[in-house]
């Protein structure tokens, strides 16, 4: 746990950073307890947080795949990650398996328009070539017209652009479908995917839960994915 979210459907009221060194004992616990077979970072909150993370990473040397959801800000627009760390986020993006930004969170890490398909490319290109991860899933959602993703993935100098065609679906807001989706292709590769197949199987699975979309309380949607499906 990396902070408290005081929260409900309708947004973030508060976000209460968990203390840092706490994280980092938490890490080392784990991390020397049993091998992972993926990670994923989310929310991040602080600073502070976000080194000692650096910290427990840089002292485990896994191997294992790395998914980063760049975290910023919640849909209602709570900051979920102070200013000043935005520099370490992306340090933290070096040698990362894949980064999952949305198109607000590309446009505020890199300055790029991303509105564009030739924008979003140019970004996704920053990540990979000076961020130094190795792909980036530049999520659509926020895009208009039809949701389309782009994936970028680095072999060698060679930087390949993949667009993944998506289909808006009518269910209005829904809570966490990126968090959603970069922990489903965190599970994909843990169950030993190629990130192409994880990242289909990842948006495959988003997309039933928004189908099947559960509203409880006053704001936003739930996923609500049919648990008998394989995902």
């Amino acid at each position: 746990m990396t902070a408290i979210a005081v929260q409900d459907t309708a947004k973030v009221h508060r976000v209460l950073p968990a203390f840092p060194t706490v994280i980092l004992d938490q890490l080392r616990v784990l991390l020397s307890d049993f091998t992972p077979d993926a990670i994923k970072l989310g929310m991040l909150a602080s600073d502070d947080v976000c080194i000692q993370v650096e910290l427990a990473l840089r002292e485990y040397r896994g191997g294992v795949p790395l998914v980063i959801d760049p975290v910023l800000a919640s849909s209602g627009g709570t900051s979920l990650l102070e200013r000043r760390a935005w520099a370490r986020l992306v340090g933290l993006c070096s040698g990362a398996t894949l980064v999952t930004p949305n198109l607000p969170e590309a446009h505020a890490l890199t300055k790029i328009d991303v509105s564009t398909q030739e924008g979003a490319q140019t970004a996704a290109t920053l990540f990979v070539s000076e961020f130094g991860a190795h792909a980036v899933l530049l999520k659509g959602g926020h895009r208009d017209g039809p949701p389309d993703d782009l994936l970028a993935t680095r072999s060698g100098a060679t930087i390949s652009f993949e667009w993944l065609r998506g289909e808006r679906i009518d269910c209005g807001p829904v809570h966490g479908t990126g968090c959603a989706l970069s922990a489903a292709i965190t599970a994909e590769l843990a169950r030993g995917r190629s990130l192409g197949e994880a990242v289909r199987s990842a948006r495959g699975f988003v997309a039933r839960g928004l189908a099947r979309a559960l509203r409880r309380g006053r704001g936003a949607a739930f996923l609500s994915p049919d648990a008998d499906a394989d995902p």
